[in-house]
């Protein structure tokens, strides 16, 4: 997987956060997150549906049985995080919400489902329900 996000990374700092293909017409973002257990800089390269000012990502992971490791990354920071979206890097707030937690679950993943049409296949593939994070840039 680090191969294939590595080359969206490149591919999206190349265009400005402009990616066509799969993506086209999308916004994407790229998350950066500290490992919580390894110290390392992590980036991943996400879907990003707009919403209320803010922008939904989502933790599927391609429908793998298990969360993405940003996620656990994201909830254990204490602050903003940073993001780059389109040509800016910037500063972001940051909630990480898990079905079953959160009662506003339902509508954020909902928003994201219906902005990110591969959803509905990934759920096809694991029992697993998504967490997602709701990003606010500053």
């Amino acid at each position: 997987m680090a191969s294939f996000n590595d080359t969206v990374i490149e591919k999206f700092r190349a265009s400005k956060g402009v990616l066509g293909g799969h993506w086209e017409g999308k916004t994407t973002l790229l998350l950066h997150t500290l490992g919580r257990k390894s110290g390392k800089n992590f980036v991943n390269p996400l879907v990003a549906a707009p919403f209320n000012g803010s922008y939904i990502v989502c933790g599927s992971a391609g429908g793998a049985p298990g969360d993405p490791q940003w996620v656990a990354n994201l909830e254990a920071v204490d602050g903003p995080v940073t993001v780059e979206l389109g040509a800016d890097t910037l500063k972001a707030d940051h909630r990480v919400v898990r079905p079953g937690r959160d009662d506003d679950w339902d509508k954020l993943y909902g928003v994201w489902r219906a902005y990110w049409p591969d959803a509905a296949d990934y759920e096809t593939k694991t029992d697993r329900k998504f967490p997602v994070a709701v990003i606010t840039v500053h």
